[in-house]
């Protein structure tokens, strides 16, 4: 009797596919788009930092990508990275909204600048680029995957941040609102919420002794977060095996939020 033999594909894998990660010059951005690379993606890496970094670790372990200098502070930047990069790779099939700002300042003093300055980066871009990156993948009828970047102060308040926290609270929200009018047409769409990582962003609270040691003190891994420590979580997100995986928003966090 004859045995099936046939190899059973790698839900892994991401041969044949493009990304687009945005924030990628350094940190989160930049360990997402080498594992999503590592897996077989093409990927297009996008920040308004200097992008030469993470191309060269990518091109030098064998990966494809291209750089495409990008300032989502720009109300009209995000609709055309998304051509840009269809152009240039013919296709687009997953979306890594990572590009954010933080400002801090305590909430009377916080100014309406500020405001308007981290709501267009972390909340409006990611809903354009949502959008355009959306309608491509429907007018192709392909798979697609979107993979949102939120955070603890999706689920927490946190202190001296109140846009941050208002545009990551409202992006696990809109994770959800996306996944039940994108799933139908073949488009997964959920988020990662890193806990507290060692970033430029957390660069203040890990020089304060006093915050440092009440954040490690309830962390139960007991350190701080490194950025490739998303690796396995966004080529979860970005591939096959999370296919009927739709509106999440999962906790990268240490345990943080399970003390």
């Amino acid at each position: 009797m004859s045995q099936n033999t046939a190899k059973k594909p790698d839900l892994f894998r991401l041969d044949g596919r493009v990304a687009l990660v945005t924030g990628a010059s350094r940190g989160l951005g930049a360990s997402m788009a080498t594992a999503l690379a590592e897996a077989g993606a093409k990927v297009a890496l996008a920040a308004r930092s200097d992008l030469k970094t993470t191309a060269a670790h990518i091109r030098a372990q064998g990966g494809d990508c291209e750089a495409f200098p990008t300032d989502l502070a720009d109300r009209k930047a995000p609709a055309h990275l998304v051509e840009a990069v269809a152009k240039h790779f013919g296709q687009i099939d997953i979306l890594v909204n990572n590009a954010g700002i933080i400002r801090r300042a305590n909430f009377l003093e916080f100014s309406e600048q500020d405001w308007d300055d981290v709501m267009d980066v972390n909340l409006r871009s990611v809903f354009v680029l949502s959008r355009e990156f959306a309608k491509r993948v429907a007018e192709r009828k392909a798979r697609g995957h979107i993979v949102n970047i939120a955070s603890m102060l999706s689920f927490q308040g946190g202190i001296r941040v109140p846009a941050y926290t208002a545009a990551k609270s409202a992006l696990a929200g809109l994770t959800k609102a996306m996944a039940n009018e994108l799933a139908p047409l073949g488009i997964n769409v959920n988020a990662i919420a890193p806990g507290y990582m060692a970033t430029d962003n957390t660069t203040a609270l890990r020089a304060d002794a006093a915050r440092n040691r009440a954040i490690l003190d309830r962390i139960p891994a007991g350190r701080w977060g490194e950025a490739d420590d998303l690796k396995g979580a966004v080529v979860f997100l970005a591939s096959e095996a999370s296919a009927y995986v739709h509106g999440i928003t999962l906790p990268v966090d240490g345990g943080w939020l399970a003390r």
